[in-house]
């Protein structure tokens, strides 16, 4: 078993890929990751990309080997991130990690070319990188950054758009808000689950906002800006209760489907 690498100032910590060439570098060996899971990561200080000055994240080889590192000690470990957080402190400090702990393996993401040493800024609108950083919220995304940004091939992107799942603009592109939708039904065709079979989400997912929207239509309406801020807290309230709900019922019945409790 080889020692981490410890990375030259001027090759592995030069910050040079953005978050979408991270992912797409990583899913072949972590198919479930996520551009939601990489940002929570960096979000708990365990992954430390730099910011442009214009706000995109930009990732270094480093700190793509931290990233593996994580994940492949959840996945083969199953360590929780307080302890994945200690051991990736013990090789910032050159200390030797405990046999057997996975090892930071280095190896750099393969970008569709070859990265520029000093990268400009990535465009707002233009590939993955749009379809994460806060600075690009509210910018559209193309049908192929969109499809390749949440995992869905062209086919089925196209069904997701037909069975009413996501809805694109006039030019066909796809708000950014939407990737969660799309991550989604990628990681459920990835087991068979294809977008027709997902309408009685889309169904169920209507009547419980229109029900939410009832419930705080006063305060909506209200002329009062204190109004108006209640109702937007009791609203997200509201939505967290019912994801809980709906899951606990999923989970209640998938109980009854394998006649033992659910693991962790």
């Amino acid at each position: 078993m080889t020692a981490a690498p410890r990375p030259e100032p001027d090759a592995d910590t030069q910050p040079r890929f953005t978050i979408g060439e991270v992912l797409a570098s990583v899913r072949g060996e972590f198919p479930d990751v996520t551009i939601s899971k990489i940002r929570y990561l960096e979000g708990e200080d365990l992954v430390h990309p730099q910011r442009t000055p214009s706000g995109y994240r930009k990732f270094s080889t480093s700190d793509v080997a931290r990233l593996r590192f994580v994940l492949a000690a959840q996945r083969d470990q199953y360590l929780p991130l307080r302890v994945i957080k200690e051991h990736l402190d013990a090789l910032d400090r050159g200390e030797p990690l405990p046999d057997g702990t996975t090892r930071v393996t280095g190896q750099p993401p393969v970008p569709a070319s070859a990265p520029d040493p000093d990268p400009e800024p990535t465009p707002v609108g233009s590939g993955a990188e749009a379809a994460v950083d806060d600075v690009a919220a509210g910018e559209p995304m193309s049908p192929e950054d969109f499809g390749a940004a949440a995992g869905l091939d062209p086919v089925q992107l196209a069904d997701c758009v037909q069975y009413g799942l996501l809805t694109p603009d006039a030019q066909g592109r796809h708000p950014v808000a939407d990737l969660p939708i799309a991550s989604a039904a990628g990681g459920l065709a990835r087991h068979g689950i294809e977008a027709r079979h997902l309408r009685v989400y889309r169904s169920g997912a209507e009547r419980e906002a229109q029900l939410l929207e009832q419930v705080v239509a006063p305060g909506l309406r209200a002329r009062s800006e204190e109004a108006h801020t209640r109702a937007a807290e009791q609203l997200r309230d509201l939505a967290a209760l019912s994801a809980q709900l709906h899951t606990a019922l999923l989970e209640s019945r998938l109980r009854d489907v394998l006649g033992e409790p659910l693991a962790d």
